[in-house]
């Protein structure tokens, strides 16, 4: 695994998005609307990451409307439980080919454009955490620091899913797995900016 050290932020600073000063109101629905479904889908997809256990390879998910997807493929509306009619602004995750073992997920993010089809995506990768307090001592030198990290008696192993779609709204979970338990997996919409930057960054046009 890679080392973010500052990736995460406090637990105590994680809050609920608010709504943008100077916004019109129709946009502030956009963005509600948006926040409401990636929050679905990035649950959706922690919870089918955490059913295959720690110490797996990072993963890719396109995030396709629902709506269009059944269009499209009318037979899946059984196939995922879901009434054409009332699929509204919902997003259904599509797995993607997984990460090769060899791969970083940031050096793939870099050489991937999703077509106009794919609303958003998501990422699933598992990562060594240290407090801000180990920061000056972390080496410059990535081998060195993932060695110092592993050390590290203030480590901590985290599942994150980050979620972005077009538009700029982002979403992730994470799960501690000292503590792997649905109802302690924490929720923001910022907790790991730089790899929600490269998320954001497959969706521009």
């Amino acid at each position: 695994m890679q080392t973010y050290p500052d990736v995460v932020r406090p637990v105590d600073d994680v809050t609920e998005p608010t709504d943008p000063d100077g916004m019109l109101p129709d946009e502030i629905d956009d963005v509600d609307e948006a926040l409401a479904a990636l929050k679905v889908a990035v649950r959706e997809i922690e919870a089918y990451a955490a059913e295959s256990g720690w110490d797996q390879q990072a993963r890719l998910f396109a995030l396709v409307p629902t709506s269009d997807l059944l269009a499209r493929e009318p037979s899946l509306a059984e196939a995922l439980g879901v009434d054409p009619d009332t699929a509204g602004e919902s997003l259904t995750p599509v797995e993607q080919e997984p990460v090769p073992a060899d791969h970083q997920l940031e050096d793939v993010l870099a050489q991937i454009m999703w077509p106009a089809e794919v609303l958003g995506c998501a990422a699933v990768v598992e990562r060594l955490v240290l407090p801000p307090s180990a920061d000056p001592e972390i080496p410059e030198d990535q081998d060195a620091a993932q060695e110092f990290a592993s050390a590290h008696p203030e480590r901590q192993e985290v599942r994150i899913v980050a979620g972005a779609v077009r538009g700029g709204t982002t979403y992730c979970a994470l799960r501690l797995r000292s503590h792997d338990d649905d109802f302690a997996v924490v929720e923001s919409p910022d907790l790991v900016p730089a790899l929600l930057e490269l998320l954001s960054g497959t969706l521009e046009q």
